[in-house]
């Protein structure tokens, strides 16, 4: 049997949408012709293990991994499209977020301070956020430090207690949490959103066949199309999806080099 995880936006609170999505497009696949379709999600702690199981059959993972470490053992499906502040079709981008008592308007105001991100390999947590502060820098360190949380609702929290000055979180993200845990925004306020990417994207194993690509892609817009799975869809923001191929994802990279070339490779 195969094994599938939709680990990105799955929240203790959406479990059962995201349960219910699932059920709707493994029946979807299974139409496609795909045969050994989990029934049930495998969830664990170390995703970057599902990524790599040779017996993975389809997930979803971040564009900065995928071009920066993954090419060669994911390829992308197609990209979902959300519907939340800051996503563009199947584009996407960060909301800058600082605290609420603070008074700035303009994130140069922030040099010096402390970063809360999510990690260095996240884009919408790290590499966005690089890539918006690279033409303030002249090249030199913006923060005086960054603080790794290991996910967007910590980095929240970090702000929202005054330990962190600023944050990048992922706008699908940031409108999950300000409908199932306002108070993770508590005395919090978007100061702006970074530039859009394209979105986090379901993937499969990068040895796939043409012909299993090709049937999951037919099997995921099925599960898109089908007009039982709407209250899924609508819980977990979904309004489509849109294939991209890998090379779509490139401008993910070009955002580091940009960054990179002005001499600024990291947040401090």
């Amino acid at each position: 049997m195969m094994i599938a995880s939709l680990p990105m936006y799955d929240l203790p609170e959406l479990r059962t949408a995201t349960d219910a999505w699932w059920s709707g497009m493994a029946a979807a696949l299974r139409r496609a012709g795909i045969d050994a379709v989990p029934d049930q999600l495998t969830r664990v702690d170390n995703i970057a293990a599902v990524w790599r199981d040779p017996n993975l059959l389809l997930s979803q993972t971040c564009g900065y991994p995928l071009v920066r470490e993954m090419a060669d053992i994911l390829q992308p499906v197609a990209t979902p499209i959300y519907d939340a502040p800051g996503c563009d079709g199947p584009n996407y981008s960060s909301a800058i977020v600082i605290s609420a008592e603070r008074s700035v308007d303009h994130i140069s105001a922030l040099r010096g301070g402390v970063c809360a991100t999510n990690g260095r390999d996240s884009q919408s947590g790290y590499n966005c956020l690089r890539a918006f502060l690279s033409p303030l820098t002249g090249g030199k360190p913006f923060f005086a430090r960054v603080i790794e949380t290991g996910s967007h609702a910590r980095s929240l929290e970090m702000v929202s207690r005054g330990e962190a000055d600023v944050c990048a979180i992922d706008c699908v993200t940031h409108t999950l949490l300000s409908r199932h845990r306002p108070q993770a925004l508590a005395n919090t306020r978007i100061l702006g959103y970074t530039s859009r990417a394209p979105g986090l994207p379901y993937v499969t194993q990068a040895s796939a066949t043409l012909d299993l690509a090709y049937r999951l892609r037919e099997g995921v817009m099925a599960a898109f199309a089908d007009p039982s799975l709407t209250n899924a869809r609508e819980a977990l923001l979904l309004v489509g999806a849109e294939v991209l191929d890998v090379d779509s994802y490139e401008s993910i990279l070009a955002m580091e080099a940009a960054a990179q070339a002005q001499g600024y490779n990291e947040l401090c």
